[in-house]
């Protein structure tokens, strides 16, 4: 039987969401190819992550000392041989950072291609598939695998998180020997900050702020809907000004976020921008030119003074939360 095989992301010691998001897609595979999901997971002390991996017939940990910090070429080594003997007719992970370069390892090194940034999967008669979109968003490309087995990246916040229970764990001893590359230190963003492609609700502010100082308002708006939800990003002229980090630009040259909603402040919506942020499940744009370009996108405008409009809106969503 050919099985699901999901490379779950631990940082830190601790689970990264949309890993659960790529045992949903997995789950989807597995029931059409009749295979089952098995979730690996490297590290270092890596239990209570591993604990975490919901709907999974079986995990397998990867654990050792030599593991505790990432190296690409060592942790794909190791990836495909337990991929190779546990029949993997197909390998998913998250599109993440980690997921960027370690996925197209394990598929160098198993002879096979990878599909990066797929919003959904398919088996039809045995042949996987999957859809992404192109063009900055404009189109949607539909991609049948061809070799075996097949790999895929999942964007962030297209699937909902797997629930559940998991079967047995496995602990497999992490190889040791000399690594070509090791990850020495993480530099972390501020304590508690939500990364912008994780995030449930993003607050992006463009020039029509008119100064830095005033994306303070876009950091309440964030603020409001409670910790662990809201991400704050950036338009490309607001970080070419200087105003905010590149870390926060949405966008063709930034990230790509696919939230469940998306608040588009003083953004005018060029086209570099809405390559950014189009797939979000509801835009909602503020804007006091009524004919800016990202009104032609948005599901919900608000023509008016962003200065006046934001507060009352931040004030609102706060009381909200605050009786939930």
């Amino acid at each position: 039987m050919s099985n699901i095989i999901v490379i779950a992301e631990v940082r830190g010691g601790s689970l990264k969401r949309p890993s659960l998001e790529a045992i949903t897609a997995a789950q989807q595979l597995a029931t059409a190819s009749g295979g089952q999901v098995i979730a690996i997971a490297c590290g270092n002390g890596i239990d209570a992550a591993t604990s975490e991996l919901a709907g999974t017939s079986k995990v397998i940990a990867i654990d050792g000392a030599g593991f505790a910090n990432y190296s690409g070429d060592a942790w794909a080594k190791a990836i495909v041989e337990q991929v190779k003997a546990n029949n993997g007719a197909a390998v998913l992970m998250a599109h993440t950072a980690m997921g960027k370069d370690l996925l197209p390892r394990v598929s160098g090194l198993l002879d096979t291609g990878v599909i990066t940034d797929v919003v959904s999967v398919s088996c039809d008669d045995g042949t996987f598939g999957a859809r992404k979109p192109v063009f900055g968003g404009k189109a949607t490309m539909t991609i049948r695998a061809t070799k075996s087995p097949f790999c895929a990246t999942i964007r962030p916040n297209n699937f909902e998180a797997a629930s559940g229970s998991s079967g047995e764990v496995a602990k497999v001893d992490a190889p040791s020997g000399d690594m070509l590359s090791v990850v020495k230190e993480i530099i972390a963003a501020g304590g508690g900050t939500t990364p912008l492609a994780e995030a449930k609700v993003v607050v992006a502010g463009g020039r029509g702020l008119k100064a830095p100082e005033k994306f303070k308002l876009i950091e309440e708006l964030a603020a409001a809907f409670g910790p662990g939800v809201a991400a704050v990003g950036a338009s490309r002229a607001v970080v070419d000004a200087g105003w905010r980090p590149h870390s926060e630009q949405v966008g063709q040259t930034g990230k790509v976020v696919s939230p469940p909603l998306y608040f588009a402040i003083g953004i005018s919506g060029a086209i570099q921008h809405l390559a950014g942020m189009r797939t979000a499940g509801t835009i909602v744009a503020i804007n006091k030119d009524a004919d800016a370009p990202i009104f032609k996108v948005a599901d919900f405008g608000i023509v008016g003074d962003a200065f006046e409009v934001v507060p009352a809106l931040t004030k609102a969503i706060a009381e909200v939360v605050a009786n939930r």
